[in-house]
Parts: structure tokens; C-alpha cells; sequence
């Protein structure tokens, strides 16, 4: 019954092991990731049949070696130290192996890591634990769009992202198009991408980089170029100033009060790249409505109800403001995530009033 149980867990090993949700690396959306898998996936296969063969090998010698020991004969096997047929093909199958490999890897790696010209450039900031995306629009050297966890993209337009770190090392990855590459600080690293496929493609930081390094997500939001100019034009308004009298109104009093010395809404205040934290930097919420996700891209920043509607996921962003290291690991205390502001339930409703404002909000939501 051993033998049978035993039986039954192989496949389901198998299986969980070859599972890879949302981010496959052998499905690829991008002709950068194109170029990637086409050169995995005969590498997989080569070393796939080596290792097969390396480990029938070592049955076998485990097996006969079992069988001398139970038998009689105990004499050392026959000794092939000096057999310079063997040795030369032990050694020359391995080399012939590795050229085969290392020339198309050469040649892939150099074909992915040229900058194109007239590319859309994007700088790609990692930060403890969230990504900031900067669109210098008018190429003056200055950012005229700077927002948080939604990589917004257009398709059939080749982009340039130029990828930087404010604390330490990171590692931007969206598997179905780019590889991947380190954020370091002090250096700036290049990463091209291209699709036609419109669609939402996730990602995350590859690189170890604290206590929320698994909740350090990447989202990139691909859409047509005439949506995206659309979005360039409202990412570029000023945030919205609630009616006098109103919480929203309210709301941004708490905001002034307890918020500002880290956030930046574009026309409240100008703290950008002097938040209280290792990076200097805490994301900018100018439009933080018409984003699909917040804190690091862990939570939905809208659900679908039971009438099959998109609304405003109220509850995860109260959680959140009322006890952000609750929600996720963080070092608020050596300045590395969101402390814990000790909002009052009024501070809380008032808040999520002004934030609700923040809009354009995304197709298909209806705003309060």
C-alpha cells in the first residue's frame, strides 16, 4: 500500500511543480520574451535528455553495484582509468554540448540587449516594496507622469525601460515580454519591450530585497495608442479639490496632516523624492483611482460584485490605511514601508472620501 500511495503523490508532484499561474515563462506575449523562450526551450530539452540519460546511468551502476555487494564475488569491477577512447568521449560530448548551446545564447542575448531607437522611454524604479514608473512626455529631461504599481504601456510601439533602484537591489521581471533585469543602486540597467498583444501581464521583483520581497509585484497594462494617449492626457491633470464642507474635503485635511510627508498628490503638496524613508520616495497618488491595484500590487483596487459589476474594493483600502504592517511585512521603524498612523475610524472614512476623488477611474467603473 506504500508503493501505492507513493504511486498516486508522483503525478501530483509533478503537476504542483510545473505549476506557474499567471506568470509562464513558456508563454510568451512580446517579441523580446519570443526570442527567449526560443532559445530556452531547446536548451530545457537538450539538458532534459542529459539528465535522463545521466540518471539511468547511475540506476544502473547503483543497481549492479548492489548486486556485487550481495554476492559472492567481491572483486573490484574491471578499472578503466587510461582508456583514452572513453575519456576522450566523455569529454568531447560535453564540449560539443555547450558550444551547441553557447553560440545561439550568445547571439540572443546580444540580439535582446540593444536600445532602439526612437523607443518610448520609461525609468522603472524599485524601491522597498513597490515600483514606480516615471514618463518623461515631452523629453525635456523632467517627468511629467510619475505613478506607481501599473506599468502603462502601447502596443505595437518598442519601449525602453531604464531601470534604477533608491535602496537596494531589485530585479524588474515580466515574464511574457522581457527578461529580466537588476535594479541597482547607482547604476541604471536597460530593458526593451514590445508587444502587440493588449492585456494586463504580471511580473515581480526576482531579486531578494527584504521582508516583503514576495509582495513586490510588477503589473504591465498594454492598450492601443489611442488609449494610451488618452491616459498620458489625464495622467497629466492636476488631482481633482474636493467641494469645501465635504469629507472628501475633510479628507484631505487628514491627508495634509498625516499623509504628506511621504505621498505626493500633484497641486496639494510637492514632497517628491523627500518622503520619510530609506528610498526617499512613497507613491505618487495624483490618480491613484484609475490604477487596478495598490500596496506593492498586492490587493485589487477594484472586485467584481455579485451582479458582475466592477466597484471600489472599500474594505481591503480601509484595512490597509488602519493597519499597513498588518497587511504586509514591513520595517516601518528602520523607515522601510508604510508605518501604522493610527487613523481613527472618522480619520479613515474621510480619507478613502478624498482618495475616491483621485479619479480618472478605469472603464467599466462608476464613480462615486
Amino acid at each position: 500500500m506504500r508503493w501505492v500511495r507513493r504511486l498516486v503523490l508522483l503525478p501530483a508532484l509533478f503537476a504542483l511543480a510545473s505549476c506557474s499561474g499567471k506568470q509562464n515563462v513558456f508563454s510568451p506575449k512580446g517579441a523580446v520574451a519570443e526570442k527567449i523562450n526560443g532559445l530556452q526551450v531547446p536548451v530545457f530539452i537538450a539538458a532534459g535528455v542529459v539528465g535522463v540519460i545521466v540518471a539511468l546511468m547511475l540506476v544502473y551502476v547503483m543497481v549492479t553495484g548492489s548486486r556485487r555487494a550481495k554476492s559472492a564475488d567481491i572483486d573490484d569491477p574491471v578499472q578503466i582509468h587510461g582508456n583514452t577512447r572513453l575519456e576522450l568521449m566523455w569529454t568531447m560530448i560535453p564540449f560539443l554540448i555547450l558550444v551547441a548551446v553557447a553560440f545561439p545564447t550568445v547571439f540572443t542575448i546580444l540580439n535582446i540587449s540593444h536600445r532602439p531607437a526612437e523607443a518610448l522611454k520609461v525609468d522603472v524604479y524599485g524601491q522597498q516594496w513597490w515600483w514606480s514608473y516615471e514618463y518623461d512626455v515631452n523629453n525635456d529631461g523632467t517627468p511629467d507622469i510619475i505613478t506607481a504599481n501599473d506599468l502603462v504601456l502601447p502596443a505595437h510601439r518598442k519601449v525602453e525601460l531604464r531601470i534604477h533602484s533608491r535602496d537596494v537591489i531589485h530585479s524588474f521581471w515580466i515574464p511574457a515580454l522581457a527578461g529580466t533585469r537588476d535594479a541597482v543602486p547607482g547604476r541604471t540597467q536597460y530593458l526593451e519591450i514590445e508587444t502587440n498583444n493588449a492585456g494586463e501581464f504580471d511580473g515581480q521583483c526576482k531579486e531578494f530585497c527584504g521582508l516583503s520581497h514576495a509582495n513586490m509585484r510588477a503589473r504591465a497594462i498594454v492598450v492601443s495608442q489611442s488609449d494610451y494617449d488618452n491616459w498620458v492626457s489625464d495622467q497629466q491633470q492636476a488631482a481633482t479639490t474636493p467641494a469645501a464642507g465635504s469629507d472628501a474635503a475633510a479628507g484631505l485635511d487628514v491627508f495634509k496632516t498625516k499623509c504628506s510627508s511621504c505621498h505626493q498628490i500633484d497641486g496639494v503638496d510637492k514632497v517628491e523624492g523627500q518622503a520619510a524613508l530609506v528610498a526617499g520616495h512613497a507613491p505618487n497618488l495624483t490618480h491613484l483611482m484609475s490604477r487596478d491595484v495598490f500596496a506593492s500590487a498586492s490587493f485589487p483596487l477594484y472586485v467584481t460584485d455579485v451582479n458582475g459589476q466592477k466597484v471600489f474594493n472599500r474594505n481591503q483600502l480601509e484595512a490597509w490605511l488602519r493597519d499597513p504592517p498588518g497587511q504586509l511585512p514591513m520595517a516601518p521603524d528602520e523607515r522601510r514601508g508604510m508605518p501604522n498612523l493610527h487613523l481613527s475610524d472618522t480619520d479613515i472614512d474621510q480619507l478613502v472620501a478624498y482618495l475616491q476623488t483621485l479619479g480618472p477611474y478605469p472603464q467599466g467603473v462608476t464613480p462615486p
